[in-house]
């Protein structure tokens, strides 16, 4: 029962962010804050991570098909298609679970535990349009994020493979090339946004319903990033299963 009261003040939660909209100026200077907090904040990390996985993705590659037969082009196959299909949008939203999640659920549960939320109710503020709905508009930028990291991701491994000396410029971008079917960019770009929405309203949810102090807020914080990386892989097995069976 305590399930489907959560799935209950989930859906609830979406309902009342999506109406009573707040004064549009106020609105468009809360979305440009969102951006440059969730978006803008978020390129280091995603830069960082993207290369050097993109580099060890391509280096075992190579190591596990040292075989004269298996033409060298084969790293930049399997480095392109594991960033593209599963790093990029998918194990990278887990990362950002933990990095932006759990930022919203900490930045609106404080707000709840100082009665700032209340506050806002008190003068007639939508609350939850003011604190959700511009985090779900600045995430919507969020795939822009991604395909950085594909391509950082790739020239990393790019990098990784020819001065490694596992592999050659010419033979890397051959693999890059071959047997390209776009539909994996559609795929990918679709799994985003539903991992970009899930990543705005998870962790919100998680902060605003949030009960107790200081203490509870890193309970919810924690709780975010659990339950958005539970639907995060849920919805990836169900949009995969949709669109490449």
């Amino acid at each position: 029962m305590a399930y489907l009261e959560d799935i209950g003040s989930y859906f609830l939660m979406l309902k009342r962010t999506f109406g009573s909209f707040t004064k549009r100026s106020v609105l468009k200077e809360l979305i440009f804050k969102e951006i440059d907090d969730l978006i803008i904040g978020s390129l280091g990390i995603v830069a960082f991570i993207s290369f050097f996985v993109g580099g060890v993705i391509a280096i075992q590659t190579a190591l596990n098909v040292d075989n004269p037969i298996i033409p060298k082009s084969l790293i930049g196959f399997a480095t392109r298609q594991s960033i593209v299909l599963e790093f990029a949008p998918t194990f990278m939203s887990i990362i950002m679970a933990g990095k932006v999640g759990s930022f919203i659920t900490s930045s609106i549960g404080s707000m709840r535990v100082t009665e700032q939320i209340d506050a806002l109710e008190v003068m007639g503020i939508n609350s939850l349009n003011y604190l959700v709905f511009p985090k779900i508009v600045a995430l919507m930028f969020y795939p822009f994020i991604i395909a950085l990291s594909m391509f950082i991701g790739i020239t990393g491994g790019l990098l990784a493979g020819v001065y490694g000396g596992f592999t050659t410029y010419t033979d890397f971008t051959t693999g890059l090339q071959q047997d390209f079917n776009s539909f994996h960019l559609v795929y990918a770009f679709i799994k985003t946004f539903v991992f970009a929405f899930i990543l705005a309203t998870v962790p919100s949810w998680q902060g605003y319903y949030m009960k107790g102090g200081a203490l509870e807020v890193g309970k919810a914080s924690t709780n975010s990033f659990v339950w958005t990386s539970v639907l995060i892989i849920l919805a990836n097995f169900i949009i995969t299963q949709l669109l490449l069976s």
